[in-house]
């Protein structure tokens, strides 16, 4: 085991600890839950208190009255109402709330996934890139070796001056391809930091891919029962559904009980009057015309169930496409680093036979410097296949929504 360094595990933990677009996506899932309790509210009691105080002028052309003239009065009303029948609107809100907040959830599995591969993407990004500047370091100092070598030969007379430029032609491009190297580390570095807001360390190697799909068929069987962006799209199409009956509840009668309790003190020259009443009704209303209002309401809703049903398919097509990339991406990966092992080993003989051949004077100064090239380049191909077949099960994963779960922790970079 590694003795210093962040893991994998504690990069995601670090990731979902502090990482801002989780904490969006959890705002959303409470304003969901908010709706939720917004809708339950339709179907029940509301109590309101209303108040009045001023004046009042009163006049009149009977011979007989009283209490005329100005005078104070002042005025309070307690009005509770209960519906009774709603045509099946709140109801129907109730289920297209509990659908949002559903789809709210779903969205959240999603990002936190998300940020999963994107946590897992980053440390093998700059894993991979730290490797690559090392692979290129060391090509440097060959090359560097490479051209005393040659400039030795040189004040003997073995090789020419050709030899000689060529050989610093190909440490000053190994240079280049160093100051490449770390400019890529940098800005892994850089992607790492702002994800998990941890300073990349000593990484310790990754943890071995969780189990995969047997098959093709299976990986796609699995995305389109479980994967989190399906799960929101089809709850958001159930909304839309429900979204239709609270439009069309509005054709419906309406039916509340209405009780009322109210008290108006006048304050007179001759004396106070108090009046009071209590009133207990049944309330109905039947809408007749709302001047096309109601009906472009249930078209709009019918739309946006439309929208919603065509969302499911176009992320449907999406996924399978997704999955077949990281299916046989995967695949290609494995058979390349399998190529890479071959090629680095065929290439550390070359490189060693051509350094004797060199010696004897059987190869040239060229040749060496060909040989070397080939041995870094397969060996920083290596690398790359290694970190491509990672990336990819990992992208299989998330397109099947199995990146759920913690990763497991262990030692090898990619799977037995």
């Amino acid at each position: 085991m590694p003795a210093a360094g962040e893991t994998l595990d504690e990069a995601i933990a670090s990731a979902f600890a502090t990482n801002p677009q989780l904490d969006f996506q959890r705002y959303e899932t409470d304003i969901a839950r908010e709706g939720l309790e917004q809708a339950r509210s339709g179907g029940r009691t509301t109590v309101n208190v209303s108040g009045s105080a001023g004046y009042e002028y009163v006049d009149t052309t009977s011979p007989f009255s009283y209490n005329l003239g100005d005078r104070p009065i002042a005025s309070a009303q307690v009005q509770a109402v209960q519906p009774i029948y709603t045509g099946g609107r709140v109801s129907a809100g109730i289920r297209q709330a509990k659908a949002g907040v559903s789809a709210a959830k779903s969205q959240f599995d999603a990002a936190e996934q998300n940020l999963i591969l994107d946590v897992v993407t980053a440390y093998v990004d700059v894993r991979r890139d730290r490797e690559a500047v090392a692979i290129r370091k060391n090509n440097v100092d060959v090359t560097a070796e490479q051209v005393r070598a040659a400039d030795d030969r040189f004040e003997v007379g073995v090789v020419t001056r050709t030899d000689v430029s060529l050989a610093n032609a190909r440490l000053e491009g190994a240079r280049a391809a160093l100051a490449g190297a770390e400019a890529m580390r940098e800005a892994s570095e850089a992607n790492y930091q702002f994800l998990t807001s941890l300073k990349p360390g000593d990484l310790a190697p990754p943890p071995p891919i969780p189990p995969l799909p047997a098959s093709l068929e299976e990986a796609v069987a699995i995305a389109l029962d479980g994967n989190p962006d399906i799960e929101a799209a089809r709850n958001s199409e159930r909304a839309a559904s429900e979204a239709i009956e609270v439009a069309r509840a509005q054709y419906r009668p309406q039916v509340n009980l209405v009780g009322t309790a109210g008290v108006q003190e006048t304050y007179g020259s001759d004396a106070d009057q108090t009046d009071t009443s209590v009133s207990a009704v049944v309330q109905g209303t039947i809408p007749l015309l709302s001047g096309g209002l109601i009906k472009s309401q249930v078209s709009s809703a019918r739309l946006r169930r439309n929208q919603a049903r065509n969302q499911i398919d176009v992320l449907e097509r999406q996924i399978r496409a997704q999955i077949a990339q990281a299916w046989f991406g995967y695949d290609a990966s494995l058979r390349s680093i399998e190529a890479s092992s071959r090629q680095v080993d065929a290439a550390e003989i070359a490189y060693e036979g051509a350094k004797e051949e060199l010696a004897v004077g059987v190869r040239t100064t060229l040749d060496v410097l060909d040989q070397e090239q080939q041995l870094f380049e397969a060996r920083l191909a290596l690398v790359e296949s290694e970190h491509d077949a990672y990336v990819a099960a990992f992208r299989l994963l998330r397109a099947a929504g199995e990146l759920d779960q913690p990763v497991p922790t262990g030692a090898s970079p990619v799977a037995e």
